[in-house]
């Protein structure tokens, strides 16, 4: 039986404070995006292509439109919003910073609200660095994570590794393979392991290397390195970090590739945000 006042398991409910929280963090959030030069978007809660950016499709909630093709609903902002801007919009826009803040929507009933931009051709220092000023003014300061997601597949084209055992972190396999430096590059953890990398096959090193100058030019500490994590986003083809609090993911981004448009971008959770402030678990 499901009563009246019920809610989904999964979707949201804010009110009194949680809600004034809420308000406060996109308000902030976006006086601080507008004011680095970003312009705001709001895109379709409909999506043709959102398929095109996950390896899993399970998350996706598809619907048909009135001539039955396939649409799903907004699981992932990145990719209409450079879609948009680059096919759509086009010429009749010569801005290349942009924000939303909007939720997404995911199978079988999850709500997650975001604060996201993405910069058409921007860089990792920059995309990172406005994460930092953002979470610093929302008075939060959490552990910045930095991978590079060519390492994994560089480890699975060149030497052998499944990249289901990579996305899965299975440590064990991945060092049962025979390979002299895998244990180091596994146990590559702190900004210091990145001093010395000529055991390093030249492939894997020149992708570590873009890492260490990656976090001399982010300059932010906390801070951790994590060569063998891997962003299940098709896009991401290079660095990408994550920012975390225990077990409370805040912030992901990263640079990436879509139809062949360079750019960089990131998602700010806001309900977990909100639960940092409020110290409360999210649901």
């Amino acid at each position: 039986m499901i009563f009246e006042h019920e809610i989904p398991s999964g979707s949201k409910l804010y009110f009194g404070k949680s809600a004034k929280v809420k308000r406060e963090i996109e308000f902030i959030s976006a006086e601080i995006l507008g004011n680095l030069g970003f312009e705001e978007i709001v895109t379709p809660l409909f999506s043709y292509h959102q398929h095109e950016s996950f390896d899993d499709k399970k998350p996706l909630v598809r619907l048909g439109d009135k001539e039955n093709h396939e649409v799903t609903l907004r699981a992932d902002s990145t990719a209409d919003v450079v879609r948009i801007v680059t096919k759509r919009l086009g010429r009749s826009t010569e801005s290349k910073k942009w924000f939303y803040i909007q939720p997404t929507v995911s199978f079988p009933t999850k709500e997650q609200y975001q604060i996201g931009a993405e910069v058409i051709g921007g860089n990792f220092e920059k995309i990172a660095k406005t994460t930092i000023l953002l979470l610093k003014q929302l008075q939060i300061e959490p552990i910045m994570q930095i991978s590079n997601i060519r390492i994994p597949h560089l480890l699975n084209e060149k030497y052998g590794i499944s990249l289901n055992v990579l996305k899965s972190m299975n440590v064990e396999q991945i060092l049962a393979v025979d390979l002299p430096w895998i244990e180091k590059l596994a146990r590559v953890n702190s900004v210091s392991d990145l001093d010395d990398l000529s055991m390093f096959p030249d492939d894997i090193a020149l992708e570590l290397e873009k890492i260490k100058s990656a976090t001399e030019k982010v300059k932010y500490s906390p801070m951790v390195i994590s060569p063998l994590f891997y962003a299940k986003m098709r896009y991401y083809d290079s660095l990408t970090f994550r920012m975390f609090e225990g077990n409370s993911l805040l912030a992901k981004g990263g640079i990436y590739n879509i139809d062949g448009v360079e750019a960089a971008g990131f998602a700010l959770y806001t309900d977990e945000c909100i639960s940092n402030k409020m110290n409360i678990k999210v649901k």
